[in-house]
């Protein structure tokens, strides 16, 4: 049980990678990225310096403003037309949701001179349990084709009715 095996497709890298290598490509990475600020440094100022030479004089009878219009305010926030930015998206929403709420579980007229009321849903739900749901006049339910239901449904309801139709 001695025997040597040898596989020579096998084998490792004989060769190891060389710090100088890594440290070389980490400088010159540095050194890449020194001139792209530099670069970018240069065109930044000369773009600022003329942007400014072609900036157009500002006229002095226009009076200057005191008032700071990145927040406009309330009062003027409401002078905009519809459809306006929502400033306060989960206070208008609350509002929303307490709104739906009160109709639908409380009492209350929705045409008082038609004497249309509304009532709260647990309510409507019991209601309806213990009266039941309106039926048809019988003469309107006469006209009308009736079938039951099938007791099953796809290809048993098609063997059923295969069945039915031999007898």
């Amino acid at each position: 049980m001695n025997e040597k095996f040898e596989h020579p497709q096998v084998e490792y890298e004989r060769s190891d990678l060389s710090a100088l290598a890594i440290l070389g490509f980490l400088a010159g990475l540095a050194l890449v990225g020194l001139v792209m600020h530099i670069i970018l440094a240069g065109m930044f100022s000369y773009l600022d310096n003329y942007t400014k030479r072609r900036q157009a004089a500002t006229n002095p009878l226009l009076p200057t403003t005191t008032v700071d219009l990145r927040n406009p305010g309330p009062k003027v926030a409401n002078e905009f037309p519809l459809p306006r930015l929502e400033t306060n998206e989960l206070g208008q929403l609350d509002d929303q949701r307490l709104a739906e709420e009160k109709v639908l579980a409380t009492y209350g007229w929705v045409d008082q001179n038609a004497g249309i009321a509304h009532i709260p849903i647990e309510r409507a739900i019991e209601l309806v349990a213990s009266r039941g749901l309106p039926v048809e006049s019988a003469n309107l339910a006469g006209n009308a084709k009736t079938r039951e239901a099938p007791a099953r449904a796809g290809r048993a309801r098609r063997q059923e009715e295969k069945r039915n139709e031999i007898k």
